[in-house]
């Protein structure tokens, strides 16, 4: 059985994790939290996307107070991602995060940590242990010569621990490292030390293109062991890219049904229109429609047609034309300047 199916149940905002739930897609902001229009306009495009749970940075007083004002133009549960004030963490906290994001090791001594915890009990929110390779403590360094899945295990281990001994289990973990076999590894030994539900995204990808294929290498891996319960994919880029990439990786993974699923042809010497150009278009035009159907976009009439066939929908292309393919028949030709338009009528249709 997948280790997911085994995870306890924890609860951000109205969504559950853990437990066999469905794995839940994470985001940042990259606005300044203190700007609360910039921020929530941000949000609510990125849950228009498909982003189910949204994290800010709290670095000032002023960002956690503004916390209040964004959730209540919001619709998606809100983490609080916070580092070594431990007062800001409260504050979040107060002003209504569902969960909170901190490293117990850098958030100041026992006292300021117990602090944090029984502000978090008091709420019921969800505390997510964060431990990244870059910022691995001296003691794992020394004793494994260097940054290794076992060492980021150890610690990670070590904050929940401490988090337990305080008395409070409603955890989250997340281990990352930008080293997509490593990452790995570290998943699939932490996994068999503890049952808390696991956020998963391999930190500082890159930009939009190594970062994807990395963040698609590096969490498929680990999703595919059943482990992982929520997942970010991080690129240095807008994080509307970030939602798009997160959401492609579940489904093709059959881990998340529904949405339309395009496949399109690689190119060659025998297309005949702008097949790199159309293929983006379609790629973003379905963003907008809820519909659980595969769309095919093929080049040329040597594969085209026949894959187009095959799908629910497509579009096979000629010399400056191209046919429209609703399940298996083509319902007519068309000019290829007029191609998206009429795509775009049949799927109207079918909603």
């Amino acid at each position: 059985m997948a280790h997911r199916d085994n995870t306890k149940v924890i609860t951000i905002g109205n969504v559950k994790i853990g437990g066999g739930n469905p794995i839940a897609i994470q985001s940042m902001t990259n606005t300044k939290t203190e700007d609360v229009e910039a921020t929530v306009e941000q949000i609510l495009a990125l849950e228009k996307m498909g982003c189910e749970i949204i994290r800010v940075a709290v670095p000032t007083m002023e960002a956690a107070k503004a916390i209040a004002e964004i959730k209540k133009r919001i619709h998606i549960p809100l983490v609080a991602d916070i580092h070594f004030d431990y007062k800001l963490a409260i504050a979040a906290i107060e002003n209504g995060a569902d969960k909170i994001r901190i490293n117990p090791g850098n958030i100041g001594d026992n006292e300021k940590l117990k602090a944090v915890v029984d502000k978090a009990k008091e709420k019921n929110i969800p505390i997510r242990v964060g431990v990244n390779s870059g910022s691995l403590e001296k003691k794992y360094l020394e004793k494994y010569g260097k940054v290794t899945a076992e060492g980021i295990v150890e610690s990670a281990l070590e904050k929940v621990r401490m988090i337990e001994t305080l008395g409070y289990d409603n955890i989250v973990v997340s281990i990352k490292s930008s080293d997509v076999p490593m990452c790995a590894k570290a998943h699939e030994l932490i996994a068999k030390e503890m049952n808390y539900p696991i956020h998963v995204g391999i930190t500082e990808a890159g930009t939009l293109h190594s970062g994807n294929i990395k963040s698609a290498m590096g969490i498929g891996i680990i999703l595919y062991q059943g482990i992982g319960d929520t997942i970010r994919v991080s690129l240095t880029g807008s994080p509307l890219e970030e939602v798009k990439s997160a959401v492609k990786i579940l489904r093709f993974l059959g881990l998340r049904q529904g949405g339309i699923t395009v496949v399109s042809c690689p190119t060659c010497g025998r297309t005949e229109i702008d097949l790199i150009g159309l293929a983006r278009q379609v790629d973003d035009l379905v963003l907008n429609y809820d519909l659980d159907i595969k769309l095919a976009v093929m080049g040329c009439a040597v594969n085209g047609p026949g894959e187009a066939k095959e799908a629910d929908l497509g579009i096979a292309g000629g010399k400056g034309e191209g046919l429209i393919i609703k399940k298996g028949e083509i319902i007519r030709k068309v000019p290829e300047d007029k191609l998206l338009d009429e795509l775009k009528k049949e799927l109207d249709a079918m909603l």
